[in-house]
């Protein structure tokens, strides 16, 4: 039932939105909906609210259950908004995901629980404990870099045997972990941008993205290239696109996605602490990569 259901929402490629912050470290829901309606007119099927690149762990749990309601509000006809629901608290993950559904979120995306170091059975336990809450679609997010722990193939394989659990956001470059996500029968979504293209050549259907926030229409290209059958259109988009890799890598994310969105005239603010804006020189090498997309002119 789930994965039926995510087929029709998730197709292509989504956005983990950025928070805007206004100069008092507030969030600005206005900047964020005009955000939301531009990254739904610009290549995205629908948008993740409060994850990691939205800063997730510096907002409060109304400031979450508000921006996923501006969000709903904001969506055209028949986007997707996923509502980022996990924490290294089981209980806290089950409290936002009863408060997502409530408002309305089509799915939720639920990261591994970070920090504590849970074994594998653990994880296993943390997800069922919250499919208990809602019947709508669970994305595991896996992403070790961050969260340490890996989600390894046999524990995949006992997560797809959760009714809700439709796909997994995999941010791992381990292939064969990729392919055993398809084999299960979960949909596979790349959880990092520069992993896209491999992850749709071995059965991938999208992925949840960051430079979407500034590429999306050529994102969209590439997807839909391999959907069509045009690998090789799809591996020249991906070449092109290198730029935006180097711009992901100039500070930790959402640093550098942030500066690259106010230069390119969006209002998105700050971040909140510990988080700082990119400084001067980082800056300057966002900005040379934006140059060498061509969504910048060299001044």
């Amino acid at each position: 039932m789930a994965r039926s259901i995510l087929q029709r929402m998730l197709e292509g490629v989504f956005t983990a939105m950025v928070t805007p912050f206004n100069e008092d470290g507030s969030v600005d829901y206005d900047a964020f909906q005009r955000l939301v309606v531009f990254l739904c007119e610009n290549g995205s099927d629908g948008v993740v609210v409060a994850g990691t690149t939205g800063e997730s762990p510096t907002l409060s749990d109304g400031e979450r259950l508000d921006l996923l309601r501006a969000a709903l509000e904001a969506a055209p006809v028949g986007k997707t908004v996923i509502a980022g629901t996990g924490t290294y608290s089981t209980a806290h993950s089950i409290h936002l995901t009863e408060q997502a559904h409530r408002a309305g979120a089509h799915a939720f995306l639920v990261v591994t629980p970070y920090y504590n170091k849970p074994p594998q059975r653990g994880i296993v336990a943390h997800f069922e404990a919250i499919a208990q809450v809602s019947d709508r679609p669970i994305v595991v997010y896996n992403i070790p870099s961050r969260v340490v722990v890996n989600i390894e193939p046999d524990t995949i394989s006992r997560l797809a045997e959760i009714e809700t659990v439709g796909a997994v956001k995999q941010a791992n470059d381990d292939l064969d972990q990729a392919r055993h996500i398809v084999e299960t029968g979960l949909d596979l979504y790349a959880g990092d941008d520069n992993l896209l293209q491999r992850f749709l050549e071995i059965g991938g259907v999208g992925g949840v993205c960051v430079h979407t926030h500034v590429v999306g229409p050529r994102v969209a290209e590439q997807v839909q290239a391999v959907l069509d059958g045009d690998v090789a259109r799809a591996r020249e988009i991906d070449s092109e696109l290198a730029p935006v890799y180097d711009l992901l890598k100039v500070q930790t994310n959402p640093i550098a996605i942030k500066a690259a969105l106010s230069l390119l005239g969006h209002r998105v603010g700050g971040h909140r602490l510990p988080l700082v804006v990119a400084d001067q020189a980082e800056t300057e090498q966002i900005r040379d990569c934006l140059e060498r997309l061509g969504l910048l002119v060299h001044a």
